[in-house]
């Protein structure tokens, strides 16, 4: 009995210091940050970009003093069940707060989860607002579906009016199925002409000769594209060799496409997408930022990384308003940041005075980039 009570003992000592934070390497407490995106795999550029962006933020924090962070990045591969598995790996050590998930259906199958253990998570690019729904634990730095749809149709109507527009979108995604939905729902609203709707899979990805061969016959000069950028890819090879040269116009899920393997980067000139982030502006937080990027990775960031890196900053600056501290446990540091959330605004690399609802979902709009010369530009 004695035996037994001891290794019941032992565990209850084991979880509570799971629960809590941990040491940096020079001995003083430190926040866990937890996070979880593909870093291998299809997706894995946009999982590289945040863990990357994160991780400067982390060295920068942790050298200031006071306060210190430690991080832990596992990969999901853009997977739910894998999603699931990092989340109770990193549940397992001790994670405190989560960066992540990175993409929309791993965030949506952890989200449960997340919410009965009661761990604060703020994704730094998942956009769906299935992944916050009903969950008052659940965070978003990036703009949403809806936002994206709505931005994309609003900006078409200003700056580029009377073209006949096409859409492409794959409709076992939520992400793009999402952003499709608002779009032709505010295309209506400001009398833009869709001409052709075409639909594809995760198993269909590899050839869009019907698609574009039937935009094309329609009469379409502008594509737009609310996808990931591997089938974006392949969509302007295919156009190129149909001779068929509309106006390609994308969402966030596309940035990533001038950094993707074997991608021949003169397919994407032109190409107009909409980010909360270019590496082109003047202002000093982006121009450090993207010189400590260059430097240590020898590429210029996308808005993956840029979402990482304010994602870290803005869970930063909520745990030392609400008077956190590492030794608190996931649940009561859940509390705290979710009443600080909604008092917060914060200015990064991402938006300015971005600010928070109680439905976790962040107050800012997306801005348009062109690619020009192999590089985004502003719009």
């Amino acid at each position: 009995m004695k035996k037994a009570l001891s290794l019941v003992l032992a565990a209850a000592m084991v979880f509570a210091l799971a629960a809590c934070g941990g040491k940096n390497s020079d001995g003083s407490a430190a926040f866990k940050f937890g996070a979880s995106g593909p870093l291998t795999g299809d997706a894995a550029i946009y999982g590289k970009a945040v863990m990357n962006g994160a991780q400067i933020a982390v060295d920068e924090i942790n050298a200031k003093g006071g306060i210190q962070i430690v991080f832990n990045a596992q990969d999901d591969e853009a997977d739910g069940e894998k999603a699931l598995n990092a989340y109770n790996t990193l549940m397992d050590w001790g994670m405190q707060v989560m960066v992540g998930p990175v993409t929309t259906g791993s965030a949506i199958a952890t989200s449960a989860k997340a919410f009965e253990d009661r761990t604060f998570c703020l994704t730094p690019s998942a956009s769906s607002t299935d992944v916050t729904a009903g969950k008052d634990n659940m965070y978003q730095l990036c703009f949403t579906d809806p936002n994206q749809g709505t931005g994309s149709a609003d900006y078409i109507a200003e700056n580029l009016p009377g073209h006949k527009i096409a859409v492409i979108y794959r409709n076992d995604d939520a992400y793009s199925q999402g952003i499709r939905d608002t779009f032709v729902k505010e295309a209506a609203a400001m009398d833009l002409d869709i001409v052709y709707e075409g639909t594809f899979t995760k198993d269909t990805q590899t050839d869009f000769s019907v698609q574009l061969g039937k935009a094309q016959s329609e009469g379409a000069d502008l594509l737009y594209l609310p996808i990931y950028y591997q089938p974006a890819s392949v969509i302007l090879a295919q156009a190129k060799s149909m001779n068929y040269a509309p106006v390609f116009f994308g969402v966030d899920g596309m940035d990533g496409i001038l950094t993707m393997e074997g991608f021949d980067t003169s397919l994407a000139e032109g190409v107009m997408l909409l980010t909360p982030f270019a590496a082109d502006a003047t202002d000093d937080m982006t121009k450090s930022f993207v010189a400590e990027y260059q430097k240590r990775f020898k590429e210029t960031p996308n808005q993956f990384a840029a979402d990482g890196y304010d994602v870290v900053y803005v869970l930063y600056n909520a745990l030392l308003a609400s008077g956190c501290t590492p030794d608190m446990s996931a649940q009561d540091i859940c509390d705290k940041l979710i009443a600080q959330m909604q008092k917060t605004s914060y200015d990064g690399l991402t938006g300015s005075g971005m600010t928070w609802g109680a439905n976790g979902e962040v107050s800012k709009m997306p801005v348009a980039v062109v690619i020009k010369d192999g590089v985004y530009v502003s719009a």
